[in-house]
């Protein structure tokens, strides 16, 4: 299967050495900037290079697309990419509104191709384990709580590449922490949500806090905090369930329960069974584990924070979310 990349940071990086360990062909890449699409194809062993998404759509040849660019193009690049006729996967977070998730799952349903989204939380080995037992109804999920902090006061990301593009903290960060709740509590009716998504700072331009708190119907509980004002990086989530507190320490690599802790895989080497999982997805012709429709029930989530902001600060474009 022939591979079209579209966009050359950090994830583009991940996903290209994922895809060097399967039988898949690096094909094409697309970026914004020629000299950095040109040396990124190089780089990784790329046949071809293009500024121009539908040049590459146009090429026959190509069987998937990887939809890695900035968040704020992923819905109209994963239409277009559908549209097209082409398997196609696509970074977190499918779109930058609730509305424009439900576009993308449209044009998805309609193409008959395979699709989904890049939420590797989702795939940690050793939460899979607990998933069957909450299956099986032998442990029940009382509270999950998610953290993210990290510097953002000026434009870098985390390979150290200055950006030409504005990160979201909700609509990024945030929908990694609420889709992995809403996988986990599996249709548990929402009871109620309530957040704190700060005023736009004098220098960013963007909403640098967030809060999100989410009770389901089954009073089980969610709650993910964050700061781009963070001097240094904290990342980490924590399951308490009716047995154990299961703490996954992301950065450091550790899960520390009741009995101690060990080394749980890296960050990298979880993500690139989203890579695996969609190409066997697609040679079989099954949903991937986070398919377009499944993916929905957080964005709602998400599209709730972001109302609630709208009517408090005034629907606006901000820097990374144009409206």
């Amino acid at each position: 299967m022939n591979i079209c990349m579209v966009g050359y940071g950090m994830m583009g990086v991940w996903h290209s050495q994922a895809l060097k360990k399967t039988d898949a062909v690096l094909h094409t890449v697309v970026g914004r900037r020629a000299d950095a699409a040109q040396e990124f194809a190089e780089r990784m062993g790329y046949r071809k290079w293009t500024t121009s998404l539908d040049e590459a759509l146009a090429d026959p040849a190509i069987d998937i697309v990887i939809v890695g660019s900035p968040s704020e193009v992923h819905e109209e690049q994963a239409i277009k990419c559908l549209q097209a006729g082409k398997h196609t996967l696509i970074e977190i977070p499918v779109a930058m509104s609730l509305a424009g998730a439900e576009r993308v799952v449209a044009a998805g349903e309609k193409s008959g191709k395979v699709y989904g989204l890049c939420h590797p939380m989702r795939f940690r080995r050793e939460r899979e384990a607990l998933r069957q037992r909450i299956a099986a109804g032998e442990e029940t999920i009382r509270h999950i709580a998610g953290r993210f902090f990290i510097k953002r006061l000026v434009n870098v990301g985390a390979t150290g590449y200055r950006r030409s593009w504005s990160d979201n903290i909700l609509w990024h960060h945030f929908c990694h922490f609420v889709d992995l709740g809403m996988y986990l509590f599996d249709g548990a009716p929402i009871r109620r949500v309530q957040s704190y998504y700060g005023q736009c700072h004098e220098t960013t331009g963007i909403p640098m806090e967030c809060v999100v708190l989410i009770e389901t119907e089954a009073d089980q509980t969610m709650l993910v905090h964050g700061s781009y004002h963070a001097t240094y990086r904290f990342y980490d989530k924590m399951i308490v369930t009716n047995r154990e507190t299961y703490n996954y320490d992301i950065l450091a690599g550790t899960l520390r329960t009741e009995a101690g802790s060990t080394p749980i895989e890296a960050e990298q080497d979880n993500c690139a069974r989203v890579i695996f999982d969609f190409l066997d997805a697609v040679k079989t012709g099954r949903p991937p584990v986070a398919s377009g429709p499944s993916v929905l029930p957080a964005m709602r989530i998400l599209q709730q924070v972001q109302d609630e902001w709208d009517r408090r600060h005034g629907a606006r474009s901000i820097p990374g979310r144009p409206l």
